[in-house]
């Protein structure tokens, strides 16, 4: 004990002091690494940030539908009579130019998910009517009637080819 008399008790409960809050924030740094780590997006998720999509087997007129982050994206070949009609008009209720919502006439790529309440939309003739609450978007994605506050949201997408898109890079 002898060797301790030269501390005083000052010293003592400061060096207890900072050894504690070191040792203390140490931990607690060491148990917040995996729950900030968890809050990462999941592998699966990151492999499915970019979808490529090859449009050679959509048939003008044609419909496909795909898989991009959980949610189904419509890919509409559109016939020359829809590229004018949907040309020659705003939409309805939420007014917007279809060459605003297009990066080819012939191509429609639209999130299909009704901006209402997230139903999935049917296909039905010219557009698209959600049956959970009877809202219709045009061949351009855009709400005409009923309670779908937005037209249909048009995600990143760029083409890679003639007939092919990247969905997730705009």
């Amino acid at each position: 004990m002898a060797e301790y008399d030269d501390l005083d008790d000052t010293g003592r409960r400061d060096f207890l002091l900072k050894v504690t809050t070191v040792v203390t924030g140490a931990g607690a740094v060491a148990a917040s690494i995996p729950f900030v780590a968890s809050m990462n997006p999941s592998a699966e998720l990151l492999a499915k940030a970019n979808t490529e999509v090859d449009l050679s087997d959509i048939p003008v007129g044609g419909m496909h539908t795909v898989a991009w982050q959980g949610k189904p994206i419509f890919i509409l070949h559109r016939t020359p009579e829809s590229i004018k009609a949907m040309e020659a008009t705003n939409g309805g209720l939420k007014p917007e130019q279809d060459s605003d919502r297009v990066k080819k006439p012939e191509w429609l790529v639209v999130i299909g998910v009704c901006t209402h309440m997230g139903c999935v939309p049917n296909k039905e003739g010219p557009g698209w009517t959600c049956h959970c609450h009877g809202s219709q978007y045009d061949d351009s994605g855009r709400v005409l009637r009923g309670p779908a506050p937005n037209n249909l949201e048009v995600p990143p997408y760029r083409f890679i080819a003639d007939n092919k898109i990247m969905i997730g890079q705009a």
